[in-house]
């Protein structure tokens, strides 16, 4: 299946976040497809521990079960710090962008790995720093990915959670082609406000296309 887009939804604590993956669930939507982002606890906690047993993992703190229960339901993630926002889990599909995003070093434009992660997706970079605002604030990300139409489906479904921020993004790949095709349409438009020019091609495609003078001499 082809992924269009990524939906991103804010909400303010993990109680919030945590109905909006079960509404997503089960009105269908693959596990496979979700992903939540948070700190792993909260600012005012001052020690966090957790530990894998096999595919589990088990989080200490006041968001211990909710990390702990979805790290097994949304196929793993990953643990890690960033600088200026904290202490961070990415669950589902995207920790694996945050991965090697790491692995490879990439950096795009001062981003964190994370960030990195977000803008690869196609989401631009003013909603991937307001988004790392969000986190370092105690807020939580929930996203998913999908087709259009699935997209539209999983943001009415998000809409009745009521989360702070409700965004649709389109994937990388839809956004190249709208890019080229606007760059097409830019190149022709300034080939049609060139002067004329003469064409010695009585079959010029080029003339018919462009407007431009054929002689009917041929070649």
């Amino acid at each position: 299946m082809e992924m269009d887009g990524s939906v991103v939804a804010v909400y303010g604590d993990h109680n919030s976040a945590e109905v909006a993956v079960k509404k997503l669930i089960t009105s269908g939507f693959e596990t496979k497809n979700l992903s939540v982002v948070g700190k792993g606890y909260h600012t005012d906690e001052k020690v966090v521990g957790f530990y894998t047993t096999g595919d589990r993992v088990k989080f200490w703190g006041t968001r211990g079960a909710f990390w702990g229960g979805f790290w097994g339901l949304l196929f793993g993630g990953l643990f890690m710090t960033i600088p200026f926002v904290g202490h961070v889990v990415v669950l589902g599909y995207l920790a694996s962008g945050v991965l090697a995003g790491i692995e490879n070093a990439i950096v795009v434009g001062g981003l964190s790995a994370l960030g990195a992660a977000l803008y690869s997706l196609g989401i631009p970079k003013d909603s991937v720093l307001a988004y790392e605002t969000a986190i370092k604030a105690d807020d939580f990300l929930v996203m998913a990915r999908g087709s259009a139409d699935e997209m539209a489906r999983a943001k009415t479904i998000l809409a009745t959670t009521n989360p702070s921020r409700l965004d649709v993004h389109e994937g990388r790949r839809h956004v190249a082609t709208r890019r080229a095709r606007a760059d097409g349409a830019t190149r022709i438009f300034r080939l049609l406000r060139q002067p004329r020019a003469t064409c010695s091609s009585p079959q010029c495609v080029a003339c018919g296309a462009f407007g431009l003078k054929s002689d009917g001499a041929g070649r």
